[in-house]
């Protein structure tokens, strides 16, 4: 009876850490291409200049590997209180971006995310 008991318990438990995991991979984002690659136009390229004026909570863009983020829409939803981004706003992020709390780096998944507020390149 224990023995029974023990196997179906095991059998139900794996059955819900794979739906957790089904779950988890099926609601991966889907990479978003920038808005000018899936209209065929040529990226925009910001300046060292232009980013700098985009530092408010309210108008929040950051270049980070060579590439501006604008990144004010998605600010509200971040897991973190928005104090801990809005320092990096107008400014270039990419330390930041990659030792974020404790140093360890953003996911693949935040990485995909990230693609979505993508406004160009970055001249540095």
């Amino acid at each position: 009876m224990l023995r029974k008991l023990f196997i179906v318990s095991t059998l139900i438990f794996w059955l819900i850490v794979a739906g957790f995991w089904l779950a988890d991979f099926l609601t991966l984002p889907k990479p978003v291409a920038p808005i000018s690659v899936i209209a065929g136009l040529a990226e925009k390229t910001y300046s060292q200049a232009e980013i700098p004026s985009h530092n408010r909570e309210d108008d929040c863009w950051i270049a980070i590997e060579g590439h501006v983020y604008d990144i004010t829409p998605y600010l509200p939803d971040h897991p973190t209180e928005p104090e801990i981004i809005q320092p990096w706003c107008g400014k270039e992020a990419t330390q930041a971006w990659l030792t974020k709390n404790k140093a360890r780096p953003h996911s693949p998944r935040a990485s995909q995310l990230l693609e979505k507020y993508r406004a160009g390149k970055w001249a540095e």
